[in-house]
């Protein structure tokens, strides 16, 4: 793709996002999200494959399926209320309509079954946007629309993605796949306490973008695509290859990793609340999870010792400058200590 094609797709995607973000009449959100979904799919397309096309085939469906019922539910709500306000959706139709909308756009439970799809069929880099930068838009409509959003269908939705995400990854050996429904269970309980606490909503979204960021810079400078790729990556850069260990367990929410703040907030305040059963399945459901972070770490790092030893599996090339890991992992790793100035 030449640089003048990269530059546009690229600030098609900030503009469309920051539009989404900044506008409160409806129209203008859905435009930045609909320019937000036309710059990604050359994006997914790039790769001249069946599978590629496949997958920004799927992804165009889901997203134009998505907008278009955002689109029709305020234009329901505008219809009975007389307004196009985004915080103005009072209408019951309307904000269970858009409730699956946004479920549908972010990749949520039961509207989840493209996102692995769609990320197996681009590239690694790509696929990092997908679950990173394109989830902020329909999330700051959450946020903006969250007092008037059901919360028991937010709670549900929450914990049947938490569930799924943990059980879809059990059986996968694409790595891939594996981000796709690791992404699927952090929307999950980024869903359970959106319309408890927003804040933790927030902070949640901000810890889950730096760990993905993370881990996705280590597979692409590891060109690591399945678990077979992770076996032999000693032979390329050990430091690196430890860092992905601990990003994993982050991913994990193990203790004294950053991963483990979100995780804590959101259990604690969901039994604040007296939720307590949703409080028990969430953290159920993150052991599933857990389980396959700990067999991607075992594959990673534990079933060869922490040597440089030459391996015909693999040749040391020039590794590409970690820049993104550099900024990226302190706070995937170190954050924990910083939770009472977090929440205060």
């Amino acid at each position: 793709m030449s640089p003048l094609t990269t530059t546009i797709l690229f600030s098609s995607l900030g503009l469309g996002t920051i539009l989404t973000m900044s506008s409160h009449h409806w129209l203008m959100a859905w435009i930045g999200l609909e320019i937000n979904t036309l710059a990604i799919i050359p994006m997914i397309s790039q790769q001249h494959h069946p599978r590629a096309t496949e997958a920004a085939t799927k992804y165009f469906l889901t997203q134009a399926t998505a907008s278009a019922l955002i689109l029709f539910s305020s234009t329901t709500n505008a219809w009975t209320t007389g307004t196009w306000d985004i915080i103005q959706m009072t209408n019951p139709t309307s904000t269970t309509l858009l409730t699956a909308a946004l479920a549908m756009k972010l990749g949520l439970a039961p509207t989840h079954f493209w996102l692995p799809e769609v990320l197996q069929g681009t590239k690694m880099n790509t696929a990092l946007i997908i679950t990173t930068w394109q989830k902020l838009a329909p999330m700051s409509l959450i946020y903006l629309t969250i007092h008037t959003l059901s919360p028991t269908i937010l709670l549900l939705m929450g914990m049947l993605s938490s569930l799924l995400g943990g059980w879809g990854g059990l059986n996968q050996t694409q790595t891939r796949k594996l981000m796709a429904y690791s992404s699927i269970a952090h929307l999950g309980w980024m869903a359970t306490i959106s319309t408890i606490l927003p804040n933790i909503l927030i902070l949640t979204l901000v810890i889950y973008l730096l760990m993905t960021t993370t881990m996705f810079s280590t597979l692409i400078i590891l060109k690591s695509k399945t678990l077979q790729d992770l076996t032999t990556t000693w032979t390329t850069t050990p430091t690196i290859t430890t860092i992905s260990l601990l990003t994993l367990l982050s991913l994990g929410g193990l203790p004294p990793l950053t991963g483990f703040m979100p995780k804590w907030l959101i259990l604690e305040e969901l039994t604040m609340q007296n939720l307590t059963p949703t409080a028990t399945i969430m953290a159920m459901s993150a052991l599933l999870s857990l389980f396959f972070y700990l067999r991607l770490t075992y594959t990673t790092t534990l079933t060869m010792a922490p040597n440089t030893t030459p391996t015909k599996h693999k040749w040391r090339f020039k590794i590409p400058s970690p820049k993104l890991l550099t900024m990226a992992t302190p706070t995937t790793l170190l954050m924990l200590p910083m939770t009472p100035l977090l929440t205060s």
